[in-house]
């Protein structure tokens, strides 16, 4: 029995579109000044796409597109330092997102993002710690409690956008794409 997942031009349209979306987002996000004064600290709105397809796709969609827009991203700011900080939070928001998603069966969704933030300064920090000083735990607390904030207006963010895409039919068309049901039905 081959398991290996087939990438179709489909698929991949897909998944080059989100990782467009994401820097696009991203790039948008990094013009607006930080809403508070502390390290770190942004909306992180781009997540949103990576939370899309946690709930949406599959592990592997999102780990790729996060790949493709973290290294984009540290490509068009030129700045490898960002990449450093960008891809140990987004790795680590990942996985908590996908512990989570499975945990909670996709909802509330608003919550499985506020775990991803959470995780997502921890790798930030983890980072920080490893490129400056261990003196970077003291954000810590408060990048946690922001973490937790922003990751849930995230989530409220991509449940709208799920809402809509529900109701215009776009959403179906994603889902069937990544689905395991249409791979199957086009086996056989």
């Amino acid at each position: 029995m081959n398991t290996k997942k087939k990438l179709t031009a489909k698929k991949a349209a897909l998944l080059a579109l989100f990782a467009a979306v994401s820097l696009i987002i991203f790039t948008i996000e990094s013009t607006v000044p930080p809403i508070v004064p502390i390290p770190g600290v942004k909306l992180g709105l781009a997540n949103t796409v990576t939370l899309f397809l946690v709930l949406t796709a599959d592990k592997r969609s999102a780990f790729a597109v996060l790949i493709v827009r973290t290294v984009l991203a540290a490509v068009f700011a030129g700045q490898a330092v960002s990449f450093v900080y960008s891809i140990m939070g987004g790795i680590l928001a990942l996985l908590a997102m996908c512990i989570a998603n499975r945990i909670l069966n996709g909802s509330p969704i608003w919550f499985i993002s506020a775990v991803g933030g959470i995780f997502h300064n921890i790798g930030q920090t983890a980072a920080a710690c490893m490129l400056l000083s261990p003196a970077s735990l003291a954000y810590l607390p408060h990048l946690l409690i922001s973490g937790c904030i922003t990751g849930a207006l995230t989530g409220i963010l991509t449940d709208l956008v799920i809402t809509k895409m529900k109701r215009s039919g776009i959403y179906e068309t994603i889902e069937n794409t990544f689905s395991k049901k249409e791979r199957k039905d086009k086996n056989e």
